[in-house]
């Protein structure tokens, strides 16, 4: 069985590093993924209502420089202005495309909706997402918190929590790492209906989501669950994040990595990639680790089956480590009694 890395995280790849900041006044924040070189990166752009920032430089037909870092941040439209932060600090440093006077630093973005779920929003002509952006940049680091933390402080998941969640695990064929991070704001549950399991339950690996129960007897999944919601409206959910290799992928390969672990948030939500959630996954490669020569896209599709499972098991792993806040409860407040080793009402 494939295992998690050392720390079932993002930052298992080498080369990567994640920072948070978050305004608990606003209940809000940003995540922003540096890479200490440029990487080969592209996207799949699956919900209905996105709200992004360079993602179409990524189209595997387009030419474009390495990327610098990716950003996740709330606030919606406001959001998007955490990458222009994270741009001009790299600039500083010196880190983009030469093509001037500056370094110009490719920094792309997608961003969540918090705007209603509570915190004072009345900032004005000034949105914090910048300060926001530069503040994540300089806490980059390996370790990095979890649930209510960075993007993830105002999702929500349904009518449960939400929060950033991550996971990684090694391929024992090749040695290739695969990792993910996400923020998870969806409009569906990611529990199963009639039980206290969640739909990701079957890829939990060492506890990471509290030791889930098995669901018993017939699942009672109801479509129409989560379209009562007053908060089921256009553009005001979503899930966006990032897939991560350390293997070495061209960008058309990078792209079917996220077409296909994009598959994750359907393990691990029900409704998903609905009207009105604006779910986005970027893939990114550090290209430190060859691929062994043979057939290259057999090994691809295999990435990409770790990859969906990854990426499921990182939104249920920032559900399970998110704590109530406002009027949403977490996960553990109401389902931990069902927990049966590391978890636990809260």
């Amino acid at each position: 069985m494939a295992s998690p890395g050392p720390r079932n995280a993002l930052t298992d790849i080498d080369g990567l590093l994640v920072g948070n900041a978050q305004d608990a006044d606003v209940r809000t924040g940003v995540t922003v993924v540096l890479a200490d070189k440029p990487l080969i990166a592209s996207v799949d752009v699956r919900g209905g209502a996105p709200g992004t920032r360079d993602t179409d430089l990524l189209d595997p037909c387009r030419i474009s420089a390495g990327v610098d870092a990716i950003v996740l941040a709330g606030g919606s439209e406001f959001g998007l202005e955490a990458a222009s932060g994270v741009c001009a600090e790299l600039s500083v440093r010196g880190r983009g495309v030469d093509a001037g006077p500056v370094p110009i630093p490719i920094v792309p973005a997608a961003i969540l909706f918090d705007i209603a779920y509570g915190g004072d929003k009345n900032w004005g002509a000034t949105p914090p997402y910048r300060a926001l952006g530069v503040t994540a940049l300089n806490a980059a680091a390996a370790d990095f918190a979890l649930g209510n933390a960075g993007a993830g402080l105002g999702a929500k998941a349904g009518r449960l929590k939400s929060g950033l969640g991550t996971a990684s695990v090694v391929d024992p064929a090749s040695g290739v790492t695969i990792a993910a991070l996400i923020a998870a704001n969806p409009l569906g549950s990611p529990v199963i209906p009639g039980c206290d399991s969640l739909w990701a339950w079957s890829f939990e690996r060492n506890g990471e989501l509290g030791g889930q129960p098995i669901p018993t007897g017939p699942i009672a999944a109801n479509a129409d669950a989560e379209f009562d919601n007053p908060l089921a409206s256009v553009g005001a959910n979503t899930v966006i994040g990032v897939v991560a290799t350390d293997a070495d992928l061209s960008k058309p390969e990078a792209h079917r990595l996220a077409v296909m672990a994009q598959d994750g948030f359907a393990r691990a939500i029900r409704p998903s990639h609905t009207p009105f959630d604006g779910d986005v996954l970027f893939a990114i490669a550090t290209g430190r680790r060859g691929l062994a020569e043979g057939n290259r896209p057999r090994l691809i599709a295999r990435l990409g089956t770790f990859g969906a499972d990854v990426v499921a098991r990182a939104i249920a792993r920032g559900v399970y480590e998110a704590e109530s806040l406002g009027r949403f409860p977490s996960y553990r407040s109401r389902h931990g009694h069902a927990l049966t080793g590391g978890g636990g009402a809260e």
